[in-house]
This record gives structure tokens, C-alpha cells and sequence, in this order.
């Protein structure tokens, strides 16, 4: 829906020129038959109940929006960097946001019980990040940029979870590592991408909501800028991670270039991602 909500500014601003129309021919998205078979098979049902989530006990959410300013993005690349140049190993892909992906995916799992190492885990003990990677152009034809249609699907990165909650530099440089390297492949793409994907899909699913975290939002949707004739929202929250577990992503809305991000978390949990974040930015000040 963000893109929606543009021209319905544009509107609520008086006069304010809209934008071009989207682009909503569907007839240039080729059909798949094998990515069809794939998303109606079956294959991610854990239960024998027709593919029906289980219930599950209710628990009490909190919901915390936590900001990295530019200037923290800077400091979590220089040290990525560094401990690259420590381990003698080409520095990943920098940019600001696998910092701020890599940096909330460290605190959240930490956050999360069990990282110890002590807890049995279905996945062999593997951390997975579920960030949306944009296809358009990836596609066979390509898709213009003004297409307005689902052409997402998940990037996921993935690596031992011990490696990811281990406290510092050591964590921080093993979430990024692997978020950049995820990004990479999706650039890459090359044949059995899609084969390969399903069963990431499969593995990240396996591993339960404690050892994945998804992402709902984007930067780049401006939800800070958006003005209905009201003036421009005081807080943005999305209240729907408190049911899916995902970590809502926007633009900073002092601006300056930072990150602001949603975390939706149980009371015990919440305070063990507000002491692990706060740390971080201390040693990161450092």
C-alpha cells in the first residue's frame, strides 16, 4: 500500500502535482508454472492439519521503535570493516542498511532465549534474516520501476546462531557478513535460484519465530514524508508485528539519513534487546 498513498498526498498537499499513474499491465509478468507448483505445494506445513498454523498461547507483546542515526550506521561499517581487516578477509557489501539489519538482527537474537547454546534447536542451531528483495528488474523480461504489483520475495541470510549472538564486534561482523552475502546472491541469481530459494524457505520456517526475524517496510517508502492535509505523522508504528513477529523498517523521522525500527517483543525479551542495544551503541561510541 505505500506506494498508494503518493498520489493521495499529492492530494491532501493542495495542490501539489501527483506523481505519474503506476504501471498495472499484468501481461508483461511471464507466468511460472514452477514457482506456481512450488507456493501451492504443501511443502512448508509443519502439521497434519491441512497446512493450518496451530494454536497457540497468547502472549503479552510490547512494542519498542529503536533509532540508528547516521552517524550510528558509520560506526557500525567502520567496525565490520575493521574486524575484516582483523580476520584477514574482504570487508561485505557496506551499505547502511545491512548495517542496520545486521546490527537488530545481533540484539534480537540475543535478546531471544536460548542463544547460550544450551536449547535444542530443529535447524541445527541456525539463525535465519528474512529481508524483502526487490525483482523487477531481475525479471525475465524486466519489469519497469513504475510497476505497481508484488514482485518481492524473500532474501534470506542465514548463519549459526551462536556466531550472531556472540556479544561485540564478533556478532555484529558475522549478521552483516551474512546479510550482505544473501544480497549478493539475489543480485547474482543464476540458474536454480529458485530451486535453491524454496529450500531456504523450508530451513527459515523450520527454525521457529525465535531464530528468524522478518522485515516489513523499507526506507525508501517515506512514511514520514507522507502529508494527508494534517500535517506529516509526530510516530509511525506498524502495528501488525506484534502479531507477525517481523521488525517494521523506516526512515529516521528526525531525518538525516538514520534507520528507525519497530520490535515487537514479549516484557523479558524487550528488556534483554533494549540492554543489548544501548551496550552496543556504547562500545560502538567508543
Amino acid at each position: 500500500m505505500a506506494p498508494k498513498k503518493k498520489p493521495t498526498t499529492a492530494i491532501g498537499s493542495f495542490g501539489a502535482s501527483a506523481p505519474e499513474p503506476p504501471f498495472v499491465d499484468r501481461s508483461i509478468i511471464r507466468p511460472r508454472d514452477d514457482l506456481y507448483d512450488a507456493f501451492t505445494a504443501p511443502r512448508l506445513s509443519s502439521n497434519d492439519d491441512g497446512g493450518k498454523p496451530p494454536d497457540l498461547p497468547v502472549v503479552q507483546q510490547l512494542l519498542a521503535a529503536f533509532t540508528l542515526s547516521k552517524e550510528h550506521l558509520q560506526s557500525i561499517k567502520a567496525a565490520v570493516a575493521g574486524e575484516a581487516g582483523c580476520r584477514g578477509v574482504p570487508p561485505p557489501r557496506a551499505t547502511s542498511i545491512i548495517a542496520a539489519f545486521g546490527f537488530i538482527w545481533q540484539c534480537y537474537i540475543r535478546a531471544k532465549a536460548g542463544t547460550d547454546g544450551k536449547a535444542a534447536s530443529p535447524c541445527g542451531g541456525r539463525a535465519y534474516f528474512l529481508l524483502p528483495a526487490d525483482h523487477r528488474t531481475r525479471l525475465e523480461p524486466p519489469v519497469p520501476d513504475e510497476y505497481l504489483g508484488n514482485c518481492l520475495s524473500p532474501c534470506i541470510a542465514s548463519a549459526p546462531r551462536r556466531d550472531v549472538a556472540a556479544a561485540g564486534v564478533d556478532g555484529l561482523f558475522t549478521a552483516c557478513a551474512a546479510i550482505a552475502t544473501a544480497i549478493d546472491g539475489v543480485v547474482r541469481g543464476g540458474p536454480g535460484y529458485w530451486d535453491r530459494w524454496m529450500d531456504w524457505i523450508s530451513g527459515a520456517y523450520s527454525a521457529g519465530d525465535d531464530l528468524s526475524l522478518t522485515v516489513a517496510g523499507s526506507p525508501r517508502f517515506r512514511v514520514y514524508d507522507t502529508d494527508f492535509g494534517f500535517g506529516r505523522p509526530a510516530k509511525v508504528d506498524v502495528v501488525s508485528v506484534a502479531r507477525t513477529g517481523a521488525m517494521s523498517v523506516a526512515e529516521a523521522r528526525s531525518g538525516g539519513g538514520g534507520v528507525e525500527v519497530g520490535i515487537s517483543l514479549s516484557a523479558g525479551a524487550m528488556e534483554r534487546f533494549n540492554d543489548c542495544f544501548a551496550d552496543a551503541i556504547a562500545w560502538l561510541s567508543w
